[in-house]
Parts: structure tokens; sequence; C-alpha cells
């Protein structure tokens, strides 16, 4: 189908960067090759403290280029200083490690001009990551597969690839840069505060990008129990304590599956010290349940990769749910233990009493919601 000329919004598109030279060059000479004309998009890169060749190579492709010094403070710190050279009517995220596709920027201009009803969009994965082995594919064909089944009205946001309105972003307040000084949930954290402010996420899948990040099994493993599903825990019992629990919610096939999963390890594990064949019985049958319950994920899984990959990614997807509950037991324990996250000591106190430095100490949201950003000329 013929998409018609896009007259609409302005966009800036914005990259986070801490030493991302492997990825950076295909990420940005993909965004400069987009078919969205080029007067109506700008190309700022945050190089934050990278020790590699990072700011180097962004200085070929992009219009601005802000190198931070000192420490790394995280994405959502170098996206928020991003915002504030931008003047684009809509903000659009894209990490260091995807690949847009030459429509990508188009289609998000689209939206902004024709649904003036939505204040943020964002896209998927698409099943032909570079990446190759087990880890990285099931990976990818999973985060897809779940993008699929999820198109339309969303409820949180992915800064991966993702576009948010201006007035909105400022709206809602920016990234917490306060509490997320590293890549975790700060996109989901966005989206759930955009949405409390009554206004419309869509997830279209077909605004879509490769992802050029290769996986090892014990990454996978650390980014989902500490970047992941803790901080996403938290952020899910800090807000029943607020009485706001319908913005997140687990949803009914993650805590099924979760359940399953647990179930069957906990049956093996007794008919293994009662030694009672009874339990496997009951361990079988947890995971037929779970066989079950995923088993349009297997089958994408084998069209798109065939028997063998499925086979091979089932236990990953197992080992997935086990690391969730673990998450989800390690994030309920430290919101009862310590409370809500914070930030290093040192940046807390010169936040309070209103240090003015270059680059900014990161600040609270209420604080971030007052700031105005820069123009340029």
């Amino acid at each position: 189908m013929t998409v018609p000329p896009v007259r609409g919004p302005y966009l800036s598109v914005i990259v986070p960067s801490h030493d991302s030279a492997r990825t950076l060059a295909t990420c940005l000479d993909a965004i400069v090759r987009s078919d969205l004309p080029r007067d109506c998009w700008e190309l700022i890169v945050v190089d934050d403290a990278s020790a590699d060749d990072s700011a180097l190579i962004a200085a070929e492709y992009a219009d601005t280029v802000i190198s931070l010094p000192g420490n790394a403070r995280g994405p959502a710190y170098a996206r928020n200083r991003g915002f504030e050279v931008s003047r684009g009517e809509g903000v659009v995220f894209v990490n260091p490690d995807a690949r847009v596709h030459s429509d990508t920027l188009r289609r998000i201009a689209l939206v902004f001009a024709h649904e003036p009803d939505v204040s943020a969009v964002f896209g998927s994965y698409d099943t032909r990551s570079p990446a190759v082995g087990v880890v990285s594919t099931y990976r990818n064909l999973l985060h897809h597969y779940v993008h699929l089944q999820s198109a339309g009205d969303a409820e949180t946001f992915w800064a991966v690839c993702g576009a948010v309105r201006r007035e909105v972003f400022l709206e809602a307040g920016m990234y917490d840069e306060w509490r997320f000084a590293r890549p975790q949930v700060e996109d989901m954290e966005l989206g759930q505060r955009i949405r409390a402010r009554g206004h419309k996420i869509v997830l279209h899948p077909e605004i879509s990008v490769t992802n050029l990040t290769e996986w090892t099994f014990r990454d996978a493993i650390h980014s989902d129990l500490r970047d992941r599903g803790v901080p996403w825990m938290r952020l899910l019992m800090g807000q029943r304590a607020s009485q706001d629990s319908d913005r997140i919610a687990l949803k009914t096939v993650e805590r099924t599956n979760t359940g399953f999963v647990w179930a069957a390890l906990i049956f093996f594990l007794v008919a293994t010290i009662a030694w009672d064949a009874r339990w496997l019985i009951a361990t079988a049958v947890s995971i037929q349940a779970i066989l079950f319950v995923n088993r349009h994920l297997y089958s994408f899984f084998e069209r798109e990769r065939g028997l063998l990959f499925t086979v091979r990614a089932i236990p990953m997807h197992l080992v997935y749910y086990v690391v969730f509950g673990i998450a989800m037991a390690v994030g309920w324990c430290l919101h009862v233990l310590v409370g809500d996250s914070r930030p290093a000591p040192l940046v807390e106190a010169y936040a309070e009493v209103g240090l003015q430095t270059w680059p900014p100490v990161p600040t609270k949201q209420t604080a971030v919601a007052q700031r105005s950003p820069a123009t340029t000329s």
C-alpha cells in the first residue's frame, strides 16, 4: 500500500549512546537513509560518557551531538538531555542497538499527522535479527510475538523505537532520571505516567526495527532479573501502595506461566526428596499445562525457525519464568524492606539543595516536569 507524503509534524530523533561503537554506525546509517524527507526531522545523539569512539561515529551522522562527561548516568538521563535541545513536535527515541527500516520514521509521522488522539506510539522488533545463537534468536522472536499479540492500545511505552508528542512528554515529566541510573524499565514507567494522565498510547508492530543485540545466556538472566523483573515488580508494588494499581498489572498469561513453572519445580523437588513417583506425575502435568498455554507461541517459533529451534527454545522459555518468579519475590522483598528505589546519596544531596551544574544533577520528576526545553536556531 502506498503511503501518502508526510507534511505533518517535525520529528526529533534522539539516540542515547554509551560505549555503543559496535552498533551505533549501523543504527545511525539506517536512520539517515529513512524515506521521510530529511527536512522533516533532526537527529540528536547523546553520548553518555562513552570510553569508545561513539561520539566520533555520531559526529559523522547527527545534526547535534551532546557529549556528557564524567560517569554514565543511564539512557533516561541521556534522552532527557537530548530532548532539551530538540525542536520537534514529536520526539522519537531509538536505541543504538536497533536498525530502523526505511519507512519507520514515516510511519511514526503518519500516526501523529492523522491520529490526533494518539499521544505516543511505539513499534516492535522484526524477525530478521543478524545475531546468531539460540539465546539471541529466542529473545528476539519472543519480543516480536508479544508485541504482535499486543497491538493496539497499550499501557506502557517502548523506547527502543517509540515516539511521544512533545507537549505530552513534558506534561508527563520526561524520563525518571532520578530512579533509573541504568537501562531498566524507565520507558515502561514513562508510559504508565502518560496513561495516568489520560493520554492514548498505541503499539503498531508494522513500525519495526531490527534488533542488533547479541545475547549470551548469562547476559539474558542478568538483564531479566536485575534490569527488568526486579525494577518492574518494585514499580508495581509502589503503584499498589499509592492506590493506582490499574495502570500496571501482570498479565494473566504471565502469572499462569510463572505458577505452572514453579509448581513443576516444587513437585520435582518433592519427588526427588520423597522418592515418590506420584510427584513426578504432577510435574509432568504442570509441564503439559505450560506447553498448552504457550502452544501458539511455540507454533510461531516453529514457523519462523523450525522444529529443532523450538525444542531448544522451550527450556529457555521455562527458565525465563523461573527468573521471573525470583524477580517477583526479590522485588517484593525490596519494596517491603527498603521501599522505593533511590539514586546515589550524593546525587540526592545535590538535588535537594538545588545545585546547578553541567551536566545537571539528576532531578526528581516534579522538578523535571517544570523544566522547559532549550531551543536552537
